[in-house]
């Protein structure tokens, strides 16, 4: 009887009749799917094209890890995205874990508890993958599939490690040098790509598409195909490590870092995650977590996480301070976690020189900056920096940076996902959101951050009043969802919550139920979004400093008998110069342009005599003035001030209340017509 209804259901929501054997047929259907292998449970030919207005449609994932298994030493992850011998080799336990799971220790580590599990994964799946079981594969690549068969469009595949993780845990068949790692999970998307395409008849012909511009992955998307971006998430990228605050890497090793990722096709990478490093400080972890990755940063840099307060509204998150016994007991004799003051809830590290020359260097070679992860004062200068060159390309993947900078990103042309939460914490934030996306006229992602020890969203429970009911439409309405089966297990979302990668369908459809269609609707609009920060950031090209080099003129000018201060070093190119007032109020900086132009940005590189109030005025004749833009908030480092393009020959920067007691004090101004 059960079938029958199911089989009723099916007909009513499913393909006409006489569609059936074309479905079966389609492009999208393997003409040699390895055999056993997972099961799709979607039926229907995924969309193609662009909409009315010509822009790509779908899903984002900004924050995956398929590979993750290969990183860490080898064995944290257990089970692997595919394998030339079946989803039996793929899909099975660490060795170390059979055969009950009594030396799993990552696994009650993240999980608690004592471990123990059955690690059989193929046919039987009894106790993963899971929601909860942080330890065991989730992107299997049939369950991608389902995930591109159910409307997702990008992905991201984030190729990540850690080195000092690696080599504290004690199971591990392979160094830990973070690069190796790197490139081992590049190359073994690439091999993913091929054997997928070997299903479809060759290559370029299946629907897995490694791209490396937006361009390309504009076309992929307008075939019905997914679009994989290569990313990095990494703690010491390059080697760029720091002990005892000394850095170990140079601006050298930085230039070929980014060049040999280039040409690995990663286009998106963080410069910090978990541990301070050359580049950056990091966000805090909270709890034992972070406690145990605090003692993990003494152990890679000889240097525990420093606080301070913070200069703004925004900061770091909770320190971690519960204890961490498994991670505690690696400190030396007589080394502890320090305690941290209530009130100093800011990481003291921010952005350092080789940071910054980092973060130029990716805009230079078009590459999009992940600020999820940096501490604030890392992520504010980061913004300063990108603000002061009206560069788009900074990505937000899976909810790490400060609320508060939200609508910085947007204003910049950047793209924002939220983390994988449950459907109800999912639209909530959604939700709050909502007014910056329609005021910028963007769409939204997600960032499952599978395979990333995270944890995702558990069941709502089979007696919800609004469970998913099985099969339903996806987003599109072109396609009929059933619950997924691999082998003997058939995974349900109300009741075994996200446990892979093949449920993010699901799950949207659980946020549809939830938090409405209009949700729903923004995500969709997420690969249009995604794909125009991307090409806006490969289109954006330097502004001409019509300040550079310009005559300038001051209200005056601090003496002293070794250094001239002088209003010419303002604009002569050189961050090490500066012209410097007297030490008073209502003090201005005047740029004669040498003819009329349009201006429209204006960039202040403050030294920390910094201005708190002051004024950007602009004049055709010397004579009247016309404010253009003001503030009484001003807090010192790379300012950027942009307005509505204005004619002027002359621009002047006019002091009116100083944020030390000290007078104005300027490395750099820019002047831009764009």
């Amino acid at each position: 009887m059960l079938a029958l209804l199911l089989a009723m259901v099916a007909m009513a929501l499913g393909p006409a009749p006489g569609a059936a054997a074309e479905a079966d047929a389609g492009w999208w259907n393997p003409t040699a799917r390895p055999a056993p292998d997972s099961q799709i449970n979607v039926t229907g030919e995924p969309f193609k094209g662009t909409d009315a207005k010509g822009q790509v449609r779908g899903f984002v994932d900004a924050h995956d890890h398929i590979m993750s298994n290969e990183g860490f030493g080898g064995r944290l992850i257990c089970g692997k995205a595919f394998s030339d011998q079946g989803v039996a080799d793929a899909l099975k336990d660490c060795p170390e874990h059979y055969p009950d799971g009594s030396l799993a220790i990552f696994d009650f580590i993240t999980k608690g508890g004592d471990g123990k599990h059955d690690p059989n994964g193929w046919p039987t799946f009894k106790d993963w993958p899971a929601h909860d079981s942080l330890t065991h594969q989730q992107n299997y690549y049939a369950w991608i599939e389902r995930a591109w068969r159910g409307g997702q469009r990008v992905l991201v595949n984030d190729l990540v490690t850690n080195g000092v993780i690696c080599s504290v845990y004690f199971f591990k068949d392979r160094g830990c040098d973070e690069m190796t790692a790197i490139r081992l999970e590049a190359q073994k998307t690439y091999d993913m790509q091929a054997f997928i395409d070997k299903m479809y008849g060759g290559p370029g012909k299946g629907w897995f598409r490694i791209v490396t511009d937006s361009a390309q992955a504009r076309d992929v998307i307008r075939q019905g195909k997914l679009a994989v971006v290569l990313g990095v998430e990494t703690s010491e990228p390059f080697g760029c490590k720091q002990i005892l605050d000394v850095s170990q890497c140079s601006k050298e090793d930085v230039d070929r870092g980014l060049d040999e990722l280039y040409r690995l096709g990663v286009r998106s990478m963080f410069l910090c995650h978990k541990f301070d490093n050359a580049l950056c400080g990091v966000r805090f972890d909270e709890g034992a977590l972070g406690t145990a990755i605090n003692v993990g940063q003494f152990l890679s840099t000889g240097t525990f996480w420093k606080t301070e307060k913070c200069s703004g509204p925004q900061h770091d998150n909770p320190i971690g301070l519960a204890p961490a016994p498994g991670a505690q007991k690696e400190l030396p004799a007589g080394v502890a976690v320090p305690s941290y003051a209530a009130d100093a809830q800011c990481n003291s590290r921010g952005l350092t020189d080789l940071g910054e020359y980092a973060v130029r260097g990716m805009m230079k070679r078009k590459m999009m900056l992940e600020v999820d992860h940096m501490s604030v004062k890392a992520a504010g200068r980061a913004f300063d920096i990108l603000e002061s060159e009206s560069y788009p390309g900074v990505i937000s993947s899976h909810s790490w940076m400060d609320l508060g900078w939200t609508e910085r990103l947007y204003k910049l042309g950047g793209f924002a996902a939220q983390y994988m939460n449950g459907a109800e914490g999912f639209s909530g934030e959604a939700a709050r959101t909502k007014a910056l996306r329609e005021k910028y006229q963007v769409g939204y992602g997600y960032g499952t951050d599978m395979n990333g020890v995270g944890g995702w969203p558990g069941p709502r429970g089979a007696d919800t009043p609004n469970p998913v009911k099985y099969p339903f439409r996806s987003a599109d309405g072109g396609s009929v969802i059933d619950r997924q089966t691999t082998g003997q297990r058939t995974w349900d979302l109300n009741t075994d919550g996200a446990a892979h990668y093949g449920l993010v369908p699901d799950w949207i459809e659980d946020i549809r139920l939830v938090g409405g269609q209009g949700v729903v609707d923004d995500l969709f609009k997420g690969a249009e979004s995604y794909l125009h920060t991307w090409g806006a950031s490969e289109q954006h090209k330097a502004g001409v400093n019509l300040a550079a080099g310009a005559p300038a003129s001051a209200s005056s000018a601090e003496w002293n008998p070794f250094v001239s201060y002088a209003p010419g070093k303002a604009v002569d190119g050189d961050k090490g110069s500066r012209w410097a007032s007297d030490w008073s109020d209502d003090q201005w900086l005047r740029i004669d342009l040498g003819s009329p132009a349009t201006v429209r940005r204006v960039t202040l590189d403050w030294e920390r005599a910094y201005g708190r109030s002051y004024r950007i005025e602009v004049s055709s004749d010397d004579v009247n003035w016309q404010t253009v833009w003001s503030t009484t908030t001003g807090d010192g480092g790379l300012d950027t001030a942009q307005f509505a393009g204005v004619p002027a020959r002359y621009v002047r920067v006019h002091g009116v209340g100083r944020g030390t007691q000290w007078g104005y004090s300027l490395h750099e101004v820019g002047v831009y017509g764009s």
